[in-house]
């Protein structure tokens, strides 16, 4: 993957996620929605390994996107 369609879909993701979800109330709640990214993108590596694929992909830019969430909503 090219790393502007990396950050396309990093920036699809926080925007979908601007609309759907209100702002993080607490460093609390972003951690642990960013705990919960973090876990589905490690069961997708757990249950398919180096194949990575379109999943992983997905989970992966899930992560950034509550990352840069985070800094949006509580820095």
């Amino acid at each position: 993957m090219e790393r502007n369609e990396a950050f396309a879909q990093v920036a699809d993701e926080l925007q979908r996620a601007l609309i759907k979800w209100k702002a993080f109330n607490s460093p609390h709640e972003g951690y642990a929605v960013i705990k919960e990214e973090l876990e589905e993108l490690w069961g997708d590596i757990k249950a398919n390994g180096a194949r990575g694929g379109k999943q992983q992909r997905k989970e992966a830019a899930q992560v950034a996107a509550m990352g840069l969430r985070y800094l949006i909503d509580l820095c």
